[in-house]
């Protein structure tokens, strides 16, 4: 599903006007036809002038790549619809820490995927692939994107990082955990792995495992470092496998049934 399928982001129109207007044939933004909108039980004068405001306006928004003009509009449940048009450009991260205090304790590793490439920044570490030290200048390079996508990262991953290192970003931030939530897929990512057969290569390793692999680190265990990045960076490469399962079980969920069924 793809923005351009999107018209709830305008204000009076909910989920079952979107579902109308898809039913009456309006299924892109270039499908608009004011009076078939009036036309819909639900929309008056007013939406339907803002649905027209809005559609003459999103086309240039999104040729320009601006992901937080749609964002800013969708609903916070509705925010998987900005994966399929921005997946190419998104960067999909996750942070490694000593706890769970972003006041008290420290990001350990950050590993960012991205157009099928991973980079990991890592605490005072070395320039030796396949990592690089975990600095603000390279934080804000390899998350300069204009869609992030984490696993519970509006509550924990982001919050860590402006607190710890000072970073703030204006991209549009699509936490998974929301959209699998709806789909009845709970618990950890982990969890939701396996639940949906996402493999890994590497034995799974807990919270509190990532701590001792780095405390291990710091009395000189280099090899517990290799297995903590490994484990980071896996975890980024799956987010982007999840994402794209979600996102196509939510388009067959909410537009493909919406379209094709009945009001």
């Amino acid at each position: 599903m793809r923005l351009t399928n999107s018209f709830i982001g305008v204000r009076g129109v909910g989920e079952a006007t979107e579902r109308r207007l898809w039913q009456r044939g309006v299924t892109r933004w270039a499908d608009y036809d004011p009076a078939v909108a009036r036309d819909c039980r639900g929309v008056g004068a007013t939406t339907a002038d803002r649905i027209e405001a809005f559609v003459d306006e999103a086309p240039e928004r999104l040729d320009d790549r601006d992901a937080t003009f749609f964002d800013e509009r969708l609903p916070s449940s509705e925010r998987w619809r900005l994966y399929e048009d921005f997946r190419d450009e998104a960067a999909f991260f996750d942070i490694e820490t000593t706890g769970l205090d972003e006041h008290r304790d420290d990001v350990t590793t950050v590993s960012v995927h991205r157009d099928g490439e991973t980079r990991t920044l890592v605490n005072g570490g070395g320039t030796e692939p396949p990592h690089e030290p975990l600095t603000r200048e390279r934080l804000a390079d390899a998350l300069d994107a204009p869609l992030l996508v984490t696993f519970n990262g509006i509550r924990f991953d982001q919050p860590f990082l402006e607190t710890s290192l000072d970073w703030s970003t204006e991209a549009a931030h699509l936490d998974l955990m929301y959209p699998c939530k709806r789909l009845g897929l709970d618990g950890g990512l982990k969890r939701i792995e396996q639940d949906v057969g996402i493999d890994r290569d590497r034995p799974d390793i807990s919270g509190r495992d990532a701590v001792r692999l780095w405390r291990e680190y710091e009395r000189g265990d280099a090899s517990s470092l290799a297995t903590l990045v490994s484990y980071n960076r896996e975890d980024t490469v799956n987010l982007r496998r999840l994402m794209d399962l979600v996102g196509e079980r939510l388009h067959d969920e909410v537009f493909v049934a919406a379209r094709d069924g009945g009001e």
